[in-house]
Order: C-alpha cells, then sequence, then structure tokens
C-alpha cells in the first residue's frame, strides 16, 4: 500500500503549549511544549494508530480534506498540517528448513534482543538484502554434515610386510 497523507490539527494550548489531533483517528493525539515538538510526537503517534489498525485488520480511513476539518468550538487553531504516513507491509507465513542447532542461536540472539523468531528473520533478512552483490562469497552458513578426522594420510599402500633394511 502506497503512502497517505492524513491531514492533523495544530492547536495551542494553555501555558504556551501546544496540541495535535488527526480527524481520521479519533483518539490519536499528541503534545509539546513547542509547535515542532507537537508536530514530531504527533507523527509518531500516527504511525502507532495506523500499526495498531492494521494489526486489528482494519482497513484505514480515507484522508479528509482539511476543508472538510471542523475544529470543536472554542479551539484555538494554530494551522492544519499533514502527516505522511506508509502502512505496514502485510505479513506471510512461511516455511523453512533450518539446522535445530541454528535455529537455537537464533531463538538465543532473539531473546536478547527482545525480538520474536520472525522478528529477527525479517531484522537478518533486511540487512543481508543491503550487502552489495557477491558478498559475502560463498554460504554464510557452513554445511550441516561434520566431517571427524579419522586417519592420516597414507603416502604409499602397505604390504603388510616390514621393509627391508
Amino acid at each position: 500500500m502506497k503512502r497517505r497523507l492524513y491531514p492533523a490539527v495544530l492547536e495551542r494550548g494553555s501555558r504556551g503549549a501546544f496540541g495535535a489531533w488527526f480527524p481520521d483517528f479519533p483518539g490519536c493525539v499528541a503534545a509539546g511544549r513547542s509547535q515542532e515538538e507537537a508536530i514530531e510526537r504527533a507523527e509518531q503517534a500516527l504511525a502507532q494508530a495506523v500499526d495498531g489498525w492494521a494489526e486489528q485488520g482494519r482497513a484505514l480511513p480515507e484522508p479528509t480534506p482539511i476543508e472538510r476539518i471542523v475544529p470543536p468550538k472554542g479551539s484555538d487553531v494554530a494551522a492544519f498540517f499533514m502527516v505522511g504516513v506508509d502502512p505496514p507491509d502485510p505479513s506471510e507465513r512461511v516455511n523453512v528448513y533450518l539446522p535445530k542447532s541454528l535455529i537455537t542461536r537464533i531463538d538465543k540472539r532473539a531473546a536478547e534482543l527482545g525480538m520474536s523468531r520472525s522478528s529477527f528473520f525479517g531484522f537478518a533478512s533486511s540487512l543481508a538484502l543491503e550487502w552489495p552483490v557477491g558478498f559475502p562469497r560463498g554460504a554464510p552458513v557452513g554445511p550441516r554434515s561434520k566431517v571427524h578426522k579419522t586417519g592420516t594420510l597414507r603416502a604409499e599402500k602397505r604390504s603388510g610386510r616390514k621393509p627391508a633394511r
């Protein structure tokens, strides 16, 4: 889904503070000591609201044209501004087969980072997609089978007889 632009209303509050709200997302509000702080917090609040709607499976509303916004009585509107948001990309379940020991290591590292296994796979994949073509050379994970040294290399075939001296 492509970027959407949602209108926000910036209001002056008491003691020089500012508040912002989104007509298309009831309850999505932000405040700050300055206009800049309120706008920055409004951007973060909208991103969280859009994520919440997506997690609930709700379709995002169409943006309201600014000329149709009716501020509440008694509000001191300082400005209208637009906030662009990229809706989250829908997830898809995939099955992968990996060595159990690798999964154990992945789960341990994901837990250390405070992530789920799926989040870790997404994070690691995103990083790997940024690598230049040809890097790293070869497979980043070694073979699954283990080879153990069992003897030494013999240069010549032995006959069973001791060599003559």
